[in-house]
């Protein structure tokens, strides 16, 4: 058994029991001494859920310069040192020779780590690539498989998908899940075209598919583009801010996702309909007018915690920010995790004051302690 000790959670100094993968008690107990195999002192820290990365490329992303420029996959050290203890893996511009079942066998490895793996079938192409025999039997019939994703629009790099059939995938997606007990979320990935979110906006308007079925990402890529989706999320649409990002992005107009997030929150945005994901693994490509490739580079779990932080600087109630990166995320997804109470899995970060991470536990284990790393690099 684990014992975290006076860690701050919902404003209170609490102990936190975990046996096996559980979070078992919460309060002041009398343990049997010969019960615990861990006590960690949280004084002075803070507790929140173990971060749910909703958009990640676990094998890695790129190549739209050329097989050279194909990043690389992640390790398991990469998921944790950026906190993040649920991964939602997908395959980005590339569904041609990085392959569903290359990305399935990847998240798998995860898992034997404490790593709670997901992914979405599909890449920006439409139609679909899939695990299977069609988007619909992948998230029927793999665990694993919990929507589709991410399809590309308003970007030079999409197939230029119309509403009939972005409204086709949505649906098979809805029903799929529908029978498995997941959302079939469609994660769209916005491009910074001249279209905005208008062909999303089309599919609602033109059949019965829920707005709350795509969430798309990217919406911090451009004023233009934030635009278009605080004028979807006050449709009762959701949004997720990519943290990833560079500071020459940020010179071109790129927000940076914390800061998005506390200009939605002023713009009347509801909390639960805004989310962060990191992209990592992705390259983060600059493209010139004629739409070559200038420049590349790769995004980082850790960026979640920066744009947290960031966030934080721009007036956001720590609670607000941490639940665009756990409990809203599982939302939107239809999966478990992102919350603390008995029962759940023991999936826990500590925070320190300067909003470091201290401690991680995943799946009950300790991941590091203090700062001090129990796994190899």
């Amino acid at each position: 058994m684990i014992v975290i000790e006076q860690v701050l959670w919902q404003q209170m100094p609490q102990n936190i029991y975990i046996a096996g993968n559980q979070i078992i008690g919460i309060g002041s107990y009398t343990i049997d001494e010969a019960m615990i195999t861990h006590r960690i002192d949280g004084r002075g820290k803070q507790l929140v859920p173990g971060f749910i990365d909703g958009h990640l490329h676990p094998i890695g992303g790129g190549g739209e310069g050329g097989f050279a420029t194909r990043t690389a996959s992640l390790t398991v050290r990469d998921i944790f040192e950026g906190g993040v203890t649920t991964v939602v893996g997908l395959l980005g511009t590339d569904g041609w020779t990085r392959t569903g079942i290359d990305l399935l066998a990847h998240i798998r490895g995860y898992a034997a780590s404490g790593i709670r793996p997901f992914l979405l079938s599909g890449s920006y192409m439409v139609p679909p690539v899939f695990l299977t025999q069609s988007t619909g039997h992948d998230i029927v019939l793999i665990n694993e498989v919990i929507g589709i994703g991410e399809i590309a629009i308003n970007d030079h790099r999409s197939t230029q998908p119309t509403a009939h059939e972005l409204a086709r995938l949505a649906s098979e997606a809805r029903i799929a899940g529908m029978v498995k007990g997941v959302s079939g979320t469609m994660n769209v990935h916005i491009g910074d075209g001249k279209q905005g979110l208008n062909l999303l906006h089309e599919v609602i308007d033109t059949t019965d598919i829920p707005i709350g079925q795509f969430l798309p990402t990217h919406i911090n890529r451009s004023e233009r583009i934030f635009e278009a989706g605080l004028a979807w999320a006050k449709q009762g649409g959701r949004i997720d801010f990519t943290t990833c990002t560079t500071e020459s992005f940020i010179a071109e107009g790129e927000i940076p996702a914390g800061q998005a997030v506390a200009r939605a929150l002023a713009a009347g945005i509801p909390p639960e309909q805004i989310t962060m994901s990191s992209d990592a693994g992705a390259s983060l490509p600059a493209f010139d007018d004629a739409g070559r490739l200038v420049r590349i580079d790769t995004g980082k779990p850790t960026s979640l915690m920066q744009a947290v932080r960031d966030a934080v600087e721009h007036g956001v109630a720590f609670d607000q920010a941490i639940a665009t990166i756990t409990r809203h995320v599982a939302d939107a997804y239809g999966i478990p995790g992102g919350r603390i109470a008995v029962g759940e899995r023991a999936d826990l970060l500590l925070i320190d004051d300067a909003l470091q991470i201290d401690t991680i536990l995943a799946n009950g284990h300790a991941i590091m302690i203090q700062k001090k790393w129990l796994i190899p690099e």
